[in-house]
């Protein structure tokens, strides 16, 4: 199989070297040259997930690649995704659906030829789709990690198989840049070495000139032409991984409210929260099991992976009991997904489903008349609906959860599908929120009248209630990633046929 144009490859020095932006960034570039730029990532371990179209389950990261690329996401870019459970598990997911469950020890052995073959297929189904297209694909960790070479399913074995012109991303923020870069180079074989096309230099901090000399070195010592050094961009992209959350210090000087995030142990779909991160009158802060809650404007509880064992870290921490006060206080809360079911007055596990060896009944929080039960098959969707609370308007997202969720008849609907959330009043104008709906936060004006409800609560004046859905906002992001791409790196030999 050989797309009509040469396929392009980012890999990285290793994780977190920013393989992601950067490919997004190829992706945008391209498309405004007029050609039509395909993203792919074979296999990517994730629990920060979207859900395309169709109803198939894929990471965020790649859907961020094809809105870079004027695409809708379809899972067919991400064919294998894998989603860690904890206890050195994960869930396997293969063109958008759950097919079971791998231990690390055991993956390359029993799951190493589905899952080529679930890559071979995402690329037919690309190609057909778009025969005049491009392949951008996008490497895991590092290509030479030389234990697992051999099993390899999304670095190197694919760059052969599609003869792709790679180029290698090294951020020098992280030191050593080039040990990072020679070390990869020589564990290349024979045979993988002149896949290389180019070196990428990331998050270059000061003027460029200062890195000439590393620069001319580089060139030299390893034959590779040093294609661009991208500078260090003060903006907030959307994190590739949970462990990028770690990294984000606080940006803003004095702001009008406090927002507490909790921290879970099995976070997942942590981009419900970058709509957040672009308003300029708060603060979000992330609190962890074992830390202070303080005294926040509101608190929100995004999804998890282990909904059951995260519940049981907040119980065993105190932050449970912090929670309680703080909504007996007049707090307000907004759940979502899992961070919703915690909140109920009970989970029920009868399957295991969870994975934890109780499968009775456990208390929740307490904070909204609900009832959870696991069972059956995962709930995968897009959902357009209309907003009845706290404003009357339209909300898309999507739904990507175990349970099925009772709610008590005093609880109010969120939207005009009331099964998808409820909302309680609390003591003293707080709210308690909770819904199954990922993306609810992208919504504009429903973000903007929470807030306001929030400001409210403090006696701030309102702000006016007509944003822009954060896709515009993180589109303009794209744009400008591009444009720092386009002004600092060389493409034309990594486009040659």
């Amino acid at each position: 199989m050989r797309s009509m144009q040469r396929p392009l490859m980012v890999l990285g020095t290793s994780s977190g070297a920013g393989k992601t932006l950067m490919t997004a960034a190829l992706c945008r570039v391209l498309k405004r040259r007029g050609e039509q730029p395909l993203p792919f990532k074979g296999q990517n371990m994730s629990n920060n997930a979207w859900v395309d179209g169709s109803g198939g389950e894929m990471a965020y990261s790649q859907a961020m690649q094809a809105w870079a690329a004027g695409l809708e996401p379809c899972c067919a870019m991400n064919p294998v995704l894998l989603k860690p459970k904890g206890d050195s598990t994960s869930e396997v997911i293969h063109l958008g659906q759950s097919v079971g469950t791998a231990r690390a020890e055991h993956y390359y052995r029993d799951w190493f030829r589905p899952g080529w073959q679930a890559i071979r297929s995402g690329l037919t189904e690309l190609q057909q789709q778009w025969p005049d297209g491009r392949l951008v694909l996008e490497g895991a960790g590092s290509p030479v990690e030389v234990n697992l070479q051999r099993r390899d399913l999304t670095n190197l074995r694919l760059a052969q198989y599609l003869r792709a012109n790679c180029l290698l991303v090294a951020d020098i923020e992280r030191g050593g840049v080039f040990a990072q870069i020679v070390g990869t180079l020589a564990l290349l074989r024979p045979v993988e070495r002149p896949l290389i096309k180019g070196i990428l230099i990331n998050r270059f901090r000061g003027r460029r000139e200062l890195f000439d000399q590393g620069r001319t070195w580089l060139e030299e010592n390893t034959g590779v032409p040093v294609l661009g050094v991208m500078p260090w961009l003060n903006e907030l992209f959307p994190p590739e991984d949970s462990l990028d959350l770690l990294e984000r210090k606080p940006r803003r000087g004095s702001t009008d409210l406090d927002i507490a995030v909790l921290r879970l142990p099995s976070l997942s779909n942590f981009s419900d929260l970058d709509p957040l991160e672009t308003e300029t009158t708060l603060q979000l802060r992330w609190v962890a099991p074992g830390e202070n809650l303080g005294v926040p404007d509101a608190v929100v509880i995004p999804g998890s992976k282990q909904t059951l064992r995260d519940l049981e870290a907040l119980k065993c921490s105190g932050l449970a009991e912090q929670l309680k006060r703080y909504v007996s206080l007049g707090g307000s809360v907004l759940g979502i997904c899992g961070g919703m079911q915690m909140l109920g007055e009970r989970l029920i596990d009868p399957e295991g489903l969870e994975g934890t060896e109780q499968h009775g009944a456990q208390s929740g929080l307490g904070l909204l008349a609900l009832e959870t039960t696991f069972f059956g098959t995962k709930k995968l969707s897009q959902r357009t609906v209309n907003g009845l609370w706290p404003v009357n308007t339209p909300l898309t997202g999507f739904e990507l959860h175990y349970g099925t969720t009772k709610p008590d008849p005093c609880l109010q609907p969120l939207s005009s599908d009331h099964g998808l959330g409820w909302w309680t009043a609390g003591p003293n104008q707080g709210t308690v929120v909770g819904t199954y709906l990922h993306g609810l936060l992208d919504n504009g004006p429903w973000r903007r009248a929470w807030l306001n409800t929030l400001r409210q609560q403090r006696g701030l004046e309102p702000l006016p209630n007509e944003p822009k859905n954060h896709s515009a906002h993180r589109d303009a992001l794209l744009d400008r990633l591009a444009d720092a791409f386009e002004e600092h790196v060389n493409l034309e030999p990594l486009l040659q046929p």
